[in-house]
């Protein structure tokens, strides 16, 4: 029987040059956080929880145009984007 992970898609920066991407992780953080490993999800990829809630946030914020959703849009944006580099920088250096 075939699982989920039978089907995830291989990086193809990894695969051709030998290194990871900025993105390296966050389809295995995806399956982990829908599996329920929710402490392993954010060891593997930190910014997976705050991306979902930026998606989230973003189809509300089209549907209902809340005063200040701009903001925390960018807020969240800023977050994931820091998660991602600082995770980005952790793992070239420390493996």
């Amino acid at each position: 029987m075939a699982t989920i992970q039978d089907f995830l898609l291989d990086c193809p920066i990894k695969k051709n040059f030998g290194i990871d991407c900025f993105g390296c992780g966050f389809q295995r953080s995806v399956v982990l956080l829908f599996e329920g490993e929710f402490l392993a999800s954010i060891q593997m990829y930190p910014a997976t929880i705050p991306i979902f809630s930026l998606w989230a946030f973003l189809i509300l914020h089209l549907l209902f145009k809340f005063k200040k959703g701009a903001k925390v849009i960018l807020g969240l944006f800023i977050l994931c984007t820091t998660l991602i580099v600082t995770n980005y920088i952790f793992h070239f250096f420390y493996g």
